[in-house]
């Protein structure tokens, strides 16, 4: 196989700086983070025609043994895993990384690929004057590396302990972060216990959820070096704090953005305030891509700062969807942080509902309602029916249904993709549902640990 220039350039950089292997991954739809690899020398192969991958990795379930069968997920066929060259990224001691997307044998792009189905969605949006940027959070806990609970002594909630009792985890965690060139804007104590954040810099819809996977694999790298490991389950443990997976969003078009400088509620304009609207308008049926996992659910709880109630409100932490206004304090200008999304979503897809269900509002001219200006578990139900706010389902059931029979979430990410979701979803119910909540807790603790 002859090796294209850029293959070559990348060998040979890499080459330079010690790599002798390449670790290319992809996310399925169960928010499972998968991998291959190859030696440097392998790399224009890994790129094209790509390594070798069963339909099945698309079904594969977050109890690391179940696969969810169907006739398109099946022992039967082959697909081929492309890393794109142009996102490779130095781990260290002799490792990189690249994104991965999921091909034909012919080069034909799978449906059902969530990086495509991103990519899809990112060129929707430029087809309709639209560009974006989205800002990953990544909420995690550091555990046992049986999943067992880490003392917490020294512990407060944003406190400084937890940054002392951890600073050399923290500090190479930012140091490797700076080797493979990702950009954090801040790194936190979270409410939690031994629970941390990590934002992202905003970036275009596919490079902001390859950074966020790769953010993942360094997290878990340098965890393993201290003899801990990562939790990324949306409810580690019951009665403690969740994970979300929160992600920032904006909109600019030719005139300027979308959700700062404009004539309507809090700078937004008419257009921002439609994206906005498809949004909040689309939210339950997205739930299933968004937040949809078996233990989703747990953390899915009034007063857990998880958006749990569909509405809207300028930095209302309790809403699903909480509005950032553009100022001083916020130099990337006016966004719409989404709340529901957990870490056992998969974030092509999560992003690519978001920004599709935007796109979507903006096309048909979408009525923003009105600001829920409290925390909505406050209202009564006499008044949030009167302000048409939904409380979000926290049943498994409910939620699959709901995305299974959504023609515009189907429109937006395609039948093959939501199809996917659903299966890999409906095998978690079928055989887990009868567990109570500390024993979903405990079996999911560590699902969706790199």
């Amino acid at each position: 196989m002859t090796t294209t220039p850029l293959a070559a350039a990348a060998i040979a950089q890499l080459e330079g700086e010690g790599v002798n292997a390449v670790i290319g991954t992809v996310v399925n739809p169960a928010g499972l983070t998968q991998a291959k690899t190859v030696p440097i020398r392998r790399t224009n192969a890994f790129a094209d025609p790509g390594l070798g991958a069963s339909p099945v990795w698309h079904g594969f379930a977050v109890d690391q043994t179940g696969i969810a069968f169907t006739q398109q997920n099946s022992v039967v066929g082959d697909q081929r895993i492309r890393i794109d060259l142009t996102a490779l990224r130095l781990l260290g001691d002799g490792l990189a990384w690249a994104p991965g997307s999921f091909f034909e044998q012919d080069g034909t792009p799978v449906p059902a690929c969530s990086r495509g189905t991103l990519a899809r969605v990112e060129a929707a949006l430029a087809e309709a004057g639209l560009t974006a940027l989205v800002g990953h959070e990544i909420e995690f806990l550091l555990v046992e590396p049986n999943g067992h609970p880490l003392p917490s002594t020294l512990w407060a909630q944003y406190g400084l302990a937890g940054v002392l009792e951890h600073e050399a985890f923290v500090r190479d965690v930012v140091a490797a972060a700076a080797v493979s060139g990702v950009a954090i804007e801040q790194l936190h104590p979270e409410y939690g216990a031994n629970q941390f954040e990590i934002s992202l810099t905003p970036q275009s819809p596919v490079a902001a959820a390859d950074q966020l996977v790769l953010t993942r694999v360094i997290i878990g790298r340098v965890a393993r070096r201290y003899g801990v490991r990562v939790s990324l389950s949306p409810a580690p443990f019951v009665g403690s704090a969740g994970c979300g997976a929160h992600q920032h969003f904006s909109l600019t078009n030719s005139s300027g953005p979308l959700f700062s400088d404009g004539a309507g509620s809090h700078g937004m304009t008419s257009k921002g305030e439609s994206a906005i609207a498809g949004v909040l308008g689309g939210l339950p049926a997205a739930q299933g891509v968004l937040c949809g996992s078996i233990v989703s659910g747990l953390r899915l709880q009034p007063g857990n700062w998880a958006g749990a109630y569909a509405c809207w409100g300028t930095e209302n932490r309790e809403a699903a969807l909480r509005f950032v206004v553009g100022g001083h304090g916020n130099p990337y200008g006016g966004n719409a942080e989404v709340k529901v999304v957990d870490p056992s979503a998969n974030p092509y897809l999560a992003t690519a509902a978001i920004l599709g269900l935007a796109l979507d509002g903006i096309s048909r001219s979408a009525v923003l309602p009105a600001e829920t200006k409290v925390d909505p578990a406050a209202l009564t139900d006499a008044e949030r029916n009167r302000a048409g706010i939904v409380r979000l389902p926290n049943a498994q059931a409910k939620v699959i249904a709901a995305l299974d029979t959504s023609k515009l979430l189907r429109s937006i990410l395609g039948d093959p993709a939501v199809d996917a979701v659903v299966t890999v979803r409906r095998f978690e119910h079928e055989h887990y549902a009868h567990l109570n909540r500390e024993q979903l807790a405990d079996k999911f603790r560590m699902a969706w640990s790199v």
